[in-house]
């Protein structure tokens, strides 16, 4: 099969042959459980898994008995937001998040408001940014967490995490953050926060593990485990060790911190370049604010076309989203879009553009001139 362009790095990435090479010999010569503590085969993915644990904590600027390894973000961020309302048990209580967050978190809320939760969706402007007056009106008596994202996953644009960590520490309240589509992408820190989701697999490492950064030495309770069954990961997620994976991870992680900053750079040149380029089409807008986002992420919006047609059409030779992977099967317009005040009909004609490490200007020219073509047809 011949592939097209890929521009949907936001979805997923390419695992790098060093990341796939640092694998392997532990799907072979040492296959052994991390949990087995009685001999070399255990000891050998043990050590493994510490090392790998110790860079990704670097990456994030952690230590590294705060990373308890999980599934992916979706499972990370369930034992977050669920495991927190669970140690606060019994009495009333009340979380802040934001109607832009990923699927992942908003429907963890919608299940702790079946559970009696309490929950404020934040509004964003038509630029996807949260009012910080509007987050501090929030806060009640009862709050006990805010739950809001590093950088959007379709848009880019990137919350003052900073400024709402602070808030946090003044006001004695846990900071829950989504920070996959951020961390090796841009720099983070955890000052300040006390849950952070990762992921593996938008960092050029394997799908199928992730984290979650609990910080350590603190008043506020650790969530409650999810998973039960031998206590791994410090009694908070319970299974065997995906040891591969987490050699993989931990791999991608050391390589991101290397080239990360040089990387942004480039791609930011490129997404820049992308973006002019299918602004020149007639009746196009970006969605979002150019400010204070992602570097290599630009979500444009096509007027006049249909858009279940134009993404069918552009993906023929460029592979692009409308919105998340997750929600992507849905002919709904995104969410996110939708709590920008976009227009529905212009919500489902957006397309979001993510570029990565083997992204090209060639491919850029190419991706402008294709889409160009494919307006116009559309839009007779």
């Amino acid at each position: 099969m011949k592939y097209p362009i890929y521009l949907d790095y936001n979805a997923t990435t390419p695992c790098t042959e060093e990341v796939m090479e640092s694998m392997l010999p532990f799907f072979s010569n040492h296959f052994g459980n991390a949990a087995s503590k009685s001999h070399p085969f255990g000891w050998v993915a043990e050590n493994a898994v510490e090392e790998a644990r110790e860079k990704i904590a670097q990456l994030i600027g952690a230590k590294s008995k705060e990373i308890i390894f999980t599934s992916g973000a979706t499972e990370a961020l369930n034992l977050a937001i669920k495991g927190t309302f669970e140690a606060f048990l019994p009495g009333k209580q009340h979380f802040i998040t934001c109607q832009s967050e990923h699927k992942a978190v908003l429907d963890c809320f919608e299940e702790i408001e079946k559970r009696g939760g309490e929950v404020t969706y934040l509004p964003v402007d038509e630029m996807g940014k949260i009012s910080i007056d509007q987050l501090v009106k929030a806060i009640l008596p009862t709050t006990k967490a805010i739950c809001l994202m590093w950088a959007n996953n379709e848009t880019g644009i990137i919350h003052p995490v900073e400024e709402i960590a602070k808030l946090c520490e003044d006001r004695n309240l846990i900071l829950i953050t989504d920070a996959v589509q951020a961390a090796g992408k841009i720099p983070v820190s955890t000052q300040g926060i006390h849950l952070m989701a990762i992921s593996a697999h938008k960092l050029y490492g394997p799908k199928g593990i992730g984290a979650l950064y609990v910080r350590h030495n603190h008043e506020l309770p650790k969530p409650l485990a999810q998973i039960h069954g031998g206590g791994h990961e410090k009694g908070m997620r319970s299974g065997t060790l995906n040891v591969p994976g987490i050699v993989g991870f931990g791999k991608a992680a050391e390589l991101r911190m290397e080239e990360m900053n040089e990387e942004a750079n480039r791609l930011q040149k490129l997404r820049n370049q992308l973006q002019e380029g299918l602004l020149k089409i007639s009746d196009t807008q970006l969605n979002g604010s150019q400010d204070n986002r992602l570097p290599h992420v630009c979500n444009i919006a096509f007027s006049g076309v249909e858009g279940e047609e134009l993404l069918k059409r552009v993906n023929q030779k460029v592979a692009v989203s409308s919105g998340s992977a997750c929600t992507s099967i849905s002919p709904k317009p995104s969410h996110v879009l939708k709590a920008m005040g976009l227009d529905p009909d212009l919500g489902r004609a957006s397309i979001r553009f993510s570029l990565g490490r083997k992204t090209s200007e060639d491919e850029i020219l190419q991706t402008v001139d294709w889409v160009e073509k494919v307006v116009k047809e559309l839009r007779g």
